[in-house]
């Protein structure tokens, strides 16, 4: 299930700044892992070539390192569940990936804006007052009524 903390966690677990901590945390497999792969592809428009070499569209071929913030966070929240991820360095274009990943295991994210989930009904926790939400306009809602951003 996604679990969502609107606002600034006080937790250790929290990580601000998922770029940064992607760049000194990842494993070489993460990166040629078949969900990474497409997420890479669909959020950065670029290929994976290996482990260490990616082919963007834009930039050419760049390291990894290079990637997106967004990208970067998807993926950390796909392979460490151990901490809350700065959900915020992702657009609306990650939403429908976020989902994906918490099909299959429970993660806690931040936010800070309102990020848009899709038409599509889906499970959401809102940590800050415990409430589960199902729909956008259940989510805007909720969010908004508590004044949570």
């Amino acid at each position: 299930m996604l679990r969502i903390y609107y606002g600034e966690p006080e937790s250790p677990k929290y990580i601000f700044n998922p770029d940064v901590f992607f760049n000194n945390t990842y494993e070489e497999e993460w990166i040629t892992d078949p969900l990474s792969m497409k997420m890479i592809k669909d959020i950065d428009g670029s290929e994976v070539k290996g482990s260490r070499l990616i082919d963007s569209p834009f930039l050419g071929a760049i390291p990894t390192e290079r990637l997106s913030g967004g990208v970067k966070t998807l993926i950390l929240m796909n392979f460490d569940t151990e901490h809350i991820f700065n959900a915020s360095a992702c657009g609306d274009n990650c939403a429908s990936w976020i989902l994906k990943i918490a099909q299959n295991k429970d993660i806690t994210i931040r936010l800070g804006y309102l990020m848009n989930f899709g038409e599509s009904r889906f499970n959401i926790e809102i940590v800050n007052i415990n409430k589960i939400v199902h729909t956008m306009k259940e989510l805007n809602e909720a969010v908004l009524d508590n004044q949570l951003i």
